[in-house]
């Protein structure tokens, strides 16, 4: 459910006041008591934030809009500057930006280049593929908002899960749609400068309170039983799931079922790897992906009070099962290694991005064209990408390995301006996962 701006403009100061205390989520984030959450007589609800608000108020709160905190820029580049862009054979690129276009295409800046990219064969040689690119855009390297042009490369999956429809002694761990009493208020249509800002909750009386937490979700009485689309057979391969987004379940008769992001409880993600490394649980060289399912299969009772300790949850939805791969934000398909999560407050999405990074764990180079078609709860800032490795355990094992440093270049159409206004429509769907702690 999404509220109306009526709310929002007879309260205007309310919502200054609450995106205030939204703009930078402070290191141990607190969770503001139903009753600290201000009324809103008019339509009697009243906002909750999604992001970690402090415990109190500022006494003279700014009236400006814009409170969102600067991230990074994109700076016009030389194509010199993407000199091993020649060693990549860019084929499958082109085939994900190709998918990108059927929600470009609509824009006039890219109406050409939309046609031009579906001009070309996929049995085109790899050097005119390349030349599509280097003839069609131009190059920007990204910045950070401190001017470093380096920044956090991590890596995600769809995985594989073992399932049912239906509850059972072995499938216990439910898999919960969008319960209809989450309230979703989006402001974009008041402040554009804060359309990627969602603000989350439920209605209790005349008031809008935080949804539930993981706890109250995943208790024995959860409220929200009949809402299940699926019981798997195990808590912690189902927790990654909610922070890849997406995944294929194998169900008893030998069927599959794709789910995908459709909705989180507006709580901050709070990370397990670090309270298992705070409480002595795990040592930080061990909190890969990998590492935490190891620590939960040695540790079956703990499990839960860690998995809680992070009040955030997603819900998901059923997917068709002919889909070439999991839907990212933009909303369209992603494709194994050619698709990237960005910070679209930076990135539109849609775009080309050529990475400069190295392997996971190691450093052997990673320079690939990339396509920006996702997003991600921690993906935040200029520098900062998120690397699309497809699906299943080998997938898996490079995506839970990868903590790089890389950088990053947005190709855009020539002779856009990308400081003159975005290019690329709003996306689709709110973010698709929590990835990445």
């Amino acid at each position: 459910m999404t509220l109306t701006l009526r709310c929002v403009q007879k309260f205007p100061l309310v919502i200054v006041l609450l995106l205030t205390a939204c703009a930078t989520p402070p290191p141990a984030p607190v969770i503001a008591p139903a009753a600290a959450a201000p009324v809103c007589p008019a339509c009697q609800v009243c906002s909750v934030c999604q992001e970690p608000s402090p415990t109190s108020l500022p006494a003279e709160p700014s009236v400006s809009p814009t409170v969102e905190p600067p991230r990074g820029h994109l700076e016009r580049a030389d194509w010199g500057e993407l000199a091993y862009l020649g060693t990549d054979d860019p084929t499958e690129a082109l085939y994900a930006f190709l998918q990108s276009c059927t929600m470009l295409q609509t824009k006039a800046e890219w109406l050409e280049v939309c046609a031009r990219a579906g001009s070309l064969s996929m049995k085109s040689t790899v050097e005119s593929v390349r030349q599509f690119f280097r003839s069609s855009f131009e190059p920007y390297r990204v910045v950070n908002a401190d001017d470093s042009q380096t920044g956090l490369v991590t890596g995600y999956y769809e995985p594989l899960l073992r399932g049912s429809r239906e509850r059972t002694a072995e499938f216990r761990y439910p898999i919960y749609a969008a319960p209809q009493d989450l309230i979703t208020v989006d402001l974009s249509e008041l402040y554009p400068d804060l359309k990627f800002r969602r603000l989350r909750g439920r209605v209790v009386g005349n008031k809008l309170i935080p949804y539930l937490e993981r706890g109250q979700i995943d208790s024995a009485t959860s409220p929200l039983r009949g809402l299940e689309i699926a019981w798997v057979d195990n808590a912690v391969e189902l927790f990654f799931l909610e922070i890849q987004g997406s995944g294929q379940i194998q169900l008893p008769d030998g069927a599959r079922m794709r789910v995908g992001y459709a909705d989180q409880n507006g709580h901050p993600f709070r990370s397990v790897a670090g309270q298992l490394i705070r409480r002595g649980e795990i040592k930080a060289e061990r909190a890969s992906m990998q590492g935490i399912k190891e620590w939960a299969r040695r540790n079956p009772r703990k499990v839960q009070q860690f998995l809680n300790s992070n009040p955030s949850f997603v819900f998901f939805k059923e997917l068709p099962g002919d889909l070439s791969g999991p839907i990212g934000t933009l909303g369209v398909p992603l494709t194994a290694e050619r698709s990237i999560a960005v910070d679209q407050r930076v990135i539109p999405l849609g775009v080309p991005v050529f990475l400069s990074t190295t392997f996971p764990g190691t450093s052997r180079e990673l320079n690939r064209l990339m396509v920006a078609q996702d997003t991600g709860g921690a993906i935040n800032g200029a520098v900062r990408a998120d690397f699309y490795w497809g699906f299943g355990d080998t997938a898996g094992a490079q995506a839970g390995r990868m903590k790089q440093r890389g950088k990053l270049w947005v190709l855009l159409p020539k002779g856009y301006d990308p400081n003159a206004g975005s290019p690329v429509p709003a996306p689709v769907s709110p973010i698709s996962s929590l990835r990445k702690e």
